[in-house]
Order: C-alpha cells, then structure tokens, then sequence
C-alpha cells in the first residue's frame, strides 16, 4: 500500500533548511539519513522533489513517500480498559505513537486500533514516550462531543524526577519558548506572563510527592489545562528535571545527540531508563451517551517500577 506522510512548515519554521528541519522534527533518523531520503525523491516540498539545502517558508507542503521507508521498532503492547459502542479506552507502551507522524504509520496505537475497530478518533493523545491511558472515540460525533467541557475529562499522571521533591505544589503561570535553549521546541514556565511574548499559553497543574528514594521523586500530577509538554516543561523549570528525559531532563544536549545518532553509553547512564519516566496513571469523564461518570486508571507500567527499586 503506497503511504504519504504530510506535515506544513509553520511560522518558526521559516528559513530553515529542509534537512535541518526533518531531522529536529522527526528524530527516528539522522541529519545525513534524511539528506539522503531528500536526494532519492522521497520528499518533496509544494509538490515537487528538492535539495536538502531547501529555504523553507511558512505554510510549505512538506510531504514524503513512506512506502518504502522502514518504520523504527515499537513496543506494540497496549490493553484495553474500558470498551462500548462508542469510546475505548486503552493503555498503550512508553514507546508507541499514538497517531501517524513523521516516518510512523503502522507502528502507531492509531492503526492497530483501526485493524481491530474500524476507523477511531482521539479524544486525548500522549507522548510517544509516555505511557498509559488514552481515550478514543469510536466516532467523529463522539470525538466532537468528549471535547465539550461538560463531559470533564480529567487526567492524572505520575511523573519520575530528579530531587527531592517535598509536599505539594499548585502551578499557575505560563509556558513559552525557552530562548536560551539550543532545542527549538523547548519551552519553559514562568509564573507570570513574560513580556512581549505573544504565543505564551497560560498552564495550570497540580503536583504532590507520592513517594521518594535516593534522588529520584514520583509526584502524583494532575491537569488543570492542558498545553503542548505542560508537565515536563514545568517540572524542568520548577528545578525537578524528569527523569529519562532528553529535552527536559539533566542535559539537553543529549537530544541533540539524539537527534543525529551520536548518543554515548554516558548519556544514557544519565537518562536512567529507555524513555521519560512519565505515565498516564488515570482519566475521568462523563460518558456522552449514557451519562456515567467513569474513572479509568492503568498500571504503572515495569520499567518505571523498576527504576524506584532500583533506588531501594
């Protein structure tokens, strides 16, 4: 079956080059891989095929043939919580997309769903590396319902970091972009509004200690909004970097390594575990159709049980 993924450059994104872009955007391949799928035709900006040197502009159509392109290896693993006629809810890996992106198509919680149920719709979505709860609709009308307020959807997460974390932390403020980071998507919380900052989204979470061992603390979390990295940007800028984490954790820089396949047996003694000690621990809703009010939890999963015994 031939495949195309699709993505539009966005305002940050203008003048950048194309390989530069693909390779921070979509980490599962190098710099120099990317240039190489750009010269064999399998990208293409607008429509047609480029150079890898490509200046691109905003709203730009970047799409590319993934046909033939290997998908890097998942943990396909998931479970289903909660299933009826109209919503499911699973909890899925630490390592599975949960919707087609970048090079990601068949290995995504998204079409391995599809195989079982048909067509399905996100309700909430997560982290490729975060694991646990994620609800799906079984329809778009159902999908269109659940993102009403009145249905209250809730979410609840546990959360691995470094430090001692003590007591309980209520954290209003803001989240930006962090301008003293060298990783363009990174962000930061500030407690007030920074100035001249147009694209800052006001973020609300709670956070209280739910246990802690040499070093490492679990916090219980939970979402009052919910933004693009809320929990890992506030946690880092609160001085609680997450554990395992390659962007908010002890050192950025091993994303950027990351990034171009050049990571050291020290950079992953630092991170601790194969992916960011985040999980989805539990969402609440009201159900659209009959009107039960349900709560859903998943397990913490082994990897990040694991990683507090290790502690012990």
């Amino acid at each position: 079956m031939r495949r195309k993924a699709l993505v539009f450059a966005e305002e940050s994104d203008e003048g950048r080059r194309l390989d530069i872009y693909l390779a921070g955007r979509f980490t599962y391949h190098s710099r120099t891989e990317w240039q190489n799928l750009v010269e064999d035709g399998k990208i293409q900006v607008n429509g047609k095929p480029v150079r890898a040197s490509r200046k691109l502009r905003k709203g730009d159509r970047i799409e590319y043939d993934t046909a033939d392109i290997t998908e890097p290896e998942v943990d396909a693993s998931f479970q289903i919580v909660f299933s009826d006629d109209y919503i499911i809810a699973v909890d899925k890996s630490g390592n599975l997309p949960c919707h087609p992106a970048g090079i990601f198509f068949r290995n995504t919680l998204w079409w391995l769903l599809t195989e079982k149920y048909g067509k399905v719709y996100f309700v909430n979505r997560i982290d490729r590396e975060t694991s646990g709860m994620v609800l799906v609709a079984r329809s778009p009308e159902i999908a269109a319902k659940m993102s009403d307020a009145r249905y209250g959807i809730s979410k609840k997460y546990i959360a691995f970091v470094h430090g001692d974390f003590q007591g309980e932390c209520h954290a209003k403020g803001y989240l930006c972009p962090d301008p003293g980071s060298k990783v363009r998507k990174k962000r930061r919380f500030c407690s007030g509004k920074p100035e001249g900052v147009e694209d800052a989204e006001f973020a609300e979470t709670m956070f209280s200690l739910a246990s802690s061992c040499g070093g490492i603390s679990a916090i219980d979390t939970e979402l009052v909004t919910g933004r693009l990295h809320q929990i890992r940007a506030t946690l880092c800028s609160l001085g609680f970097p997450l554990v395992g984490d390659k962007i908010y954790g002890l050192d950025e820089s091993i994303y950027i390594r990351f990034v171009e396949n050049r990571m050291t047996d020290d950079d992953r003694k630092l991170l601790m575990i194969g992916r960011q000690a985040l999980h989805s621990a539990q969402i609440g809703f009201r159900h659209p159709v009959s009107g039960e009010n349900l709560v859903l939890k998943a397990e913490l999963p082994e990897d990040m049980r694991n990683l507090l015994l290790a502690r012990r």
